[in-house]
């Protein structure tokens, strides 16, 4: 994630993985989720503070989750229903359920099936957000397998050349192991930057870069500026730009890759696109595994990844850059100085935090 999203060093609060993983999972529990589900969701939140995307964590989706359960618009104890099955697919109705605390399951799902048949693919409609999709495509990479993992959410995106919202901004994330080096994680919107970072940029005071956001009126805004006031997580009357941000730019690639994830989530699950809908839309998911045994030797297949890797790291670089990353290298970097020094938390945080857990009758958060 770029620097100018993390936690001035001014603002920061330190909290220990225990710590956090406690109180998440108390608060989900407080909601009505069961234990075991709130466990889950737990690990999804604080994996992604771990790994330094602050965008999907505790920081911004936590309140959004509490807020979203006591308003009554996610169920905190689903009931999900298979729509179809077949030896290498299925399909489901989340029941208003909160995704991060499904997609474990739905993944395990295609992964199981991806043992039997060599790939399995599992979708979803009607659910709640999903998080970090890079979680659920690394949890079939953890498994020897390649695991893919895109969600479809509210209207936030212009289509190329359009003055109204469309489509989300639709992530893909794609996970595959190797044999010594950190495995290959990629995990990105299909807008220009995730809605869930102009929350964190508010809060940490950075600017929006040219080609991110546009005006009401679908005219790029191609200079930098503070980020657009409103609340923590609207975009104050502006709208987000398709990967490119501007058609010179190749935002036409982006606004198809959305629609893209458009089709593998909401048509494959039998839902309808948010640009259809008049209500506030649940999210649609996908959830795909490939196991390698079924297409080549594993050893082989993690030997030429990582050779493919090290090349990448050991590129030659252009001048004013230290160095060559790939996606997952510096989430794993992060993730390996978070465990042993703390996740760093704005203090904004902890205080809604406290405010939250005391509002529940438990132990605030615990720092370090």
């Amino acid at each position: 994630m770029l620097e100018r999203f993390h936690v001035p060093k001014a603002d920061q609060v330190r909290v220990s993985e225990s710590a956090l993983r406690r109180c998440v999972t108390e608060v989900f529990v407080a909601c009505g989720v069961p234990a075991d589900a709130a466990a889950s969701g737990a690990d999804v939140l604080v994996t992604a503070d771990l790994r330094g995307v602050e965008s999907h964590g505790v920081s911004n989706m936590m309140r959004v989750y509490v807020s979203w359960f006591q308003s009554g618009e996610l169920n905190p104890n689903p009931a999900a229903t298979m729509l179809g099955e077949t030896p290498g697919s299925a399909a489901f109705d989340g029941d208003r359920g909160l995704g991060i605390l499904q997609g474990t399951k739905a993944m395990q799902l295609a992964i199981d099936k991806a043992h039997d048949t060599g790939v399995g693919v599992v979708t979803m409609r009607n659910s709640g957000h999903l998080g970090a999709v890079g979680y659920f495509a690394m949890q079939a990479a953890k498994q020897e397998m390649i695991g893919v993992c895109m969600t479809a959410m509210s209207k936030l995106v212009l289509p190329t050349f359009g003055a109204e919202p469309r489509i989300g901004t639709n992530p893909i994330s794609i996970a595959a192991p190797a044999k010594t080096e950190p495995f290959f994680l990629y995990d990105a919107a299909t807008s220009t930057i995730a809605g869930n970072k102009i929350g964190l940029a508010r809060r940490v005071g950075a600017n929006v870069e040219p080609g991110w956001i546009a005006e009401a009126s679908g005219t790029p805004i191609m200079d930098v500026r503070p980020v657009p006031l409103g609340e923590m997580y609207g975009l104050g009357g502006y709208s987000l730009l398709p990967l490119g941000g501007t058609r010179e730019q190749g935002s036409h690639k982006g606004f198809g890759l959305g629609l893209m994830v458009e089709m593998l989530t909401t048509m494959l699950s039998g839902g309808t696109p948010s640009m259809l809908q008049d209500q506030h839309p649940l999210a649609r998911h996908h959830f795909a595994a490939y196991n390698i045994a079924a297409f080549c030797d594993p050893d082989e297949f993690k030997e030429t990844m990582d050779a493919t890797l090290r090349t990448l790291v050991a590129t030659p670089t252009a001048p004013g850059h230290a160095r060559v990353v790939y996606p997952g290298l510096p989430e794993h970097e992060t993730e390996i100085e978070r465990r042993a020094n703390g996740i760093p938390l704005h203090r904004e945080v902890i205080d809604w935090f406290n405010s939250c857990t005391d509002s529940f009758g438990l132990n605030g958060i615990e720092t370090v």
